[in-house]
Order: structure tokens, then C-alpha cells, then sequence
């Protein structure tokens, strides 16, 4: 096998691992995927590009089965695209502009706070506050980072609502739905000053499509809400800690 289709290889199968877990917690792939392309010598604005597209393709196919399924609230999830469909590409014209280990770092505290926030959002879910305005800001506000640093937002909104009193499972069927409203927004504002490996893309697509189906089957029908924010949580932490060591030269 020639270096090329290893070099392929290695990332068709690291892209279909990631999007098949983080499917599962309804977020895209990308919140993983960049910090990891990075560390093996991508350039990061190439990582956060394809990234984006990434989670568009995983969870454009989490989204086509939620709805057939019947379990998807499009009603409640139409705040948070029209206000992240907005901000995203924002964040992502801003990061030209920014440099790339203050970018790396904004990705470490993205990270850590997405975890913390699943491991210890633990109230009772008595209570769903969910006003308009509130969604509206949440989507601005994630919307604006997950542009700037390459990522969908998913894992950030993802504890942000069941903060709010949503069930996870609810939340990860309406985050899915939400992610390629921004992504691909913000994917094409790359476009404008990335130089963009297309066979590469096509690649790690194709292994985002399968793991977003293979994923999502897993949630709906094995884990509980409980065990999706878990899993998400441990991998993100294992992520920050190696970024950190990798940032900090250890």
C-alpha cells in the first residue's frame, strides 16, 4: 500500500471512530477531530474547515433519521438555527485574524467547560426554561466561538439546554438538526482563505456519513441520556489534557 492510501486510510478511520461516538451524544465530530488533526501537523485552518464539513455530513444523517423517527422538535430548534446561522460564519471570518495558539487555547477552555458542564449538570429535570430569547442568545453566543475555533457548537449547546432542564436524548435530536446550519455556513467562509485538500475531504466525509448513522442508531437504541453525556464528557477531558500537554510543551 503506497503512503498516500495510508495517510487516507489512518484518517478515514480516526474521522469514522470519532463520528460514530460523538453521534452518539447527538454532536458533531468536529470538537474532537480538529484538536487531533492539528497534533498530527495539519494546518489548522485546514482542520477547522473540515471539520465543519464533517459535522454537517455526520449530523445531516443523524437528522434525516431522527425525523423519520418522529423524535425530532423542529419548532423548538428554530431559534437556535436562525441566531447560530448568523453568528458562525462571523466567528469564522474573525479567525483569520487570530492567532493560532490563542485559537488552540479558546478550543482547550471550549473543551473543558462542555465537559465539566455534562459531568456535574445533574438537577432533577422538573423545570424547561425554554424561552425564545434565551435560545436565541445561546445560539448567538455558541455560534460566534464554534466559528471561531472550527467546531459545530453541539458539544457546548449540548449542556447548555439540559442546564435548562431538556432531556439529553431531546437535546442531542435538536443539536443534530441544528450543527449543519452553522457549519456549512462557516465551512464556506474558510473556503475564502483555505487551500483545501478536496480528496481529503471526500475521505473523511464519506467515514462522517457512516459514523453519524451508526452512531445515532447506538443512542437511540442502547445508551440512556445519562450514559450519552458521560461518554461525551470522559473524551473531551482525555482531548483538553492532551491539547494542554501538547500546548505547554511537556
Amino acid at each position: 500500500m503506497s503512503p498516500e492510501l495510508i495517510h487516507y486510510a489512518i484518517y478515514f478511520f480516526l474521522t469514522l471512530g470519532l463520528s460514530t461516538l460523538f453521534s452518539m451524544g447527538g454532536v458533531g465530530s468536529a470538537i474532537g477531530l480538529v484538536p487531533i488533526f492539528s497534533m498530527m501537523g495539519m494546518p489548522i485552518n485546514l482542520a477547522k474547515a473540515i471539520g465543519l464539513f464533517i459535522n454537517s455530513a455526520s449530523t445531516i444523517t443523524a437528522s434525516f433519521m431522527n425525523f423519520f423517527r418522529g423524535v425530532l422538535d423542529i419548532k423548538f430548534a428554530l431559534p437556535l438555527i436562525i441566531s447560530i446561522m448568523i453568528a458562525t460564519p462571523i466567528g469564522a471570518w474573525m479567525s483569520q485574524y487570530v492567532q493560532k495558539e490563542i485559537v488552540e487555547w479558546i478550543l482547550v477552555a471550549f473543551l473543558l467547560v462542555s465537559a465539566l458542564l455534562l459531568l456535574f449538570s445533574n438537577r432533577e429535570q422538573k423545570v424547561v426554561y425554554d424561552k425564545a430569547w434565551v435560545l436565541y442568545v445561546i445560539g448567538g453566543v455558541v455560534g460566534l466561538i464554534s466559528g471561531t475555533i472550527g467546531v459545530g457548537g453541539g458539544s457546548l449547546i449540548m449542556p447548555l439546554l439540559i442546564l435548562l432542564g431538556f432531556d439529553a436524548k431531546k437535546a442531542a435530536y435538536a443539536i443534530s438538526f441544528v450543527i449543519p446550519f452553522s457549519t456549512l455556513g462557516a465551512f464556506a467562509t474558510y473556503l475564502s482563505f483555505v487551500n483545501m485538500d478536496w480528496v481529503l475531504l471526500g475521505v473523511v466525509t464519506i467515514a462522517a456519513i457512516i459514523g453519524g448513522y451508526v452512531g445515532d442508531f447506538i443512542m437511540h437504541y442502547r445508551l440512556t441520556p445519562k450514559q450519552v453525556k458521560k461518554l461525551i464528557a470522559v473524551v473531551l477531558l482525555l482531548l483538553s489534557a492532551k491539547m494542554i500537554y501538547k500546548l505547554l510543551g511537556l
